[in-house]
């Protein structure tokens, strides 16, 4: 039967349209630097030097605060610091795990993690997995553990879709175009890749220390003066048990040490919450041989410090943070009594000193 004009029109157009979406799915393959928003260079980093298992002496992981408050140029040791935004028990074991596959694994772990991170969801799927921190296997195995825990946090993003979660774990894993093209449009298809070499280049430089706010310093208060109680979700327990397990099995200390607080947040932490993340944290101390709860798991600093009102530290409080820190850390890898208590460059008479 010969075809009439409008089915060879919409023939045309169909094929026209199927070609379009498969250009536009090879873009966002080959392409991230050029539409990811501003955080996905550090995350890039991260990953290139795990993957490259160029990672020295001590590893650090945890959240945006270690991520930005830990500076390895600082430290005085080859440090790697793997740490960030929205990170959780989930995402440091696989960190970690990842590792401990190296020919050459860390001689230290350093760990930290809010409070917060451990009892509320955080950005699980609009973070590590938009940005491919867990491959399809290790995401797969997250769910089952979520499924069997009866713990559904990690199963959805926080802007609901209704997909079901192993399907958009493999839409993720393909990088299927409708789940990126706002990023894409957002980004006029390829204006953040030269921004985001830049700041790739400079987190690879930093050894993927990278900062959130700049500001002269910071009085708002953070979401852990709004915290009412400290219950560890499930999966996040699961994960952070998991992680120290590996690293005891292998005999690597590791270290969990709290990030500060600016002082406006502090005076509102609930008295509940702080003892709550003590004693879960001390539990783990007395199972785990070679884990230690350095200093504070609260410190508090004064506002001027902190760059934004998520309680990172500016470029001068991380400054001031690491130096202390690095003394502390050069004492533990040695061995030196004096390096146990780790209260070197924060809280006491030392930060007192600071103009």
């Amino acid at each position: 039967m010969k075809a009439i004009p409008g089915d060879r029109y919409l023939r045309w157009f169909g094929v026209s349209a199927a070609c379009l979406f498969a250009v536009a799915w090879i873009w966002i393959v080959a392409m991230p630097l050029a539409y990811m928003d501003t955080e996905y260079p550090s995350w890039l980093a991260k990953r290139q030097m795990l993957a490259g298992c160029d990672l020295g002496e001590v590893l650090v992981v945890g959240d945006s605060r270690a991520a930005v408050d830990i500076v390895p140029a600082l430290l005085g040791v080859k440090t790697t610091n793997l740490a960030v935004g929205g990170g959780q028990a989930i995402e440091a074991f696989i960190a970690v795990s990842r590792a401990l596959d190296c020919p050459v694994p860390p001689k230290r772990v350093v760990v930290s993690l809010n409070a917060g991170h451990f009892v509320k969801p955080d950005l699980f799927w609009e973070r590590s997995i938009r940005f491919g921190a867990l491959n399809h296997a290790e995401l797969a195995e997250v769910l089952q553990t979520a499924v069997e825990l009866d713990d559904s946090t990690v199963l959805s993003p926080r802007h609901k879709d209704g997909l079901p979660p192993q399907l958009r774990a493999w839409l993720y894993a393909i990088r299927f175009p409708p789940l990126y093209f706002a990023g894409v449009l957002k980004a006029g298809g390829f204006l953040r890749y030269w921004q985001n070499k830049d700041s790739l280049d400079a987190a690879l430089a930093s050894r993927g220390q990278y900062y959130f706010g700049t500001d002269p310093g910071s009085s708002v208060m953070a979401a852990d003066g709004e915290l009412r109680s400290f219950v560890p979700l499930p999966i996040q327990d699961h994960y952070f048990n998991a992680m120290l397990a590996r690293l005891a099995a292998r005999e690597i200390p590791v270290d969990f040490i709290a990030m500060p607080l600016n002082r406006s947040t502090y005076i509102h932490v609930r008295p509940e919450v702080e003892g709550g993340y003590s004693t879960y944290l001390a539990g783990y101390a007395a199972r785990f041989g070679n884990f230690s709860v350095v200093g504070k798991v609260m410190p508090d600093w004064p506002d001027r410090f902190f760059g934004d009102a998520f309680a990172h530290l500016n470029p001068d409080g991380a400054t001031v943070y690491s130096a202390g820190f690095g003394a502390c850390l050069q004492a533990r890898l040695g061995g030196h009594p004096a390096g146990m208590a780790c209260d070197i460059g924060w809280g006491g008479a030392e930060l007192a000193q600071v103009p």
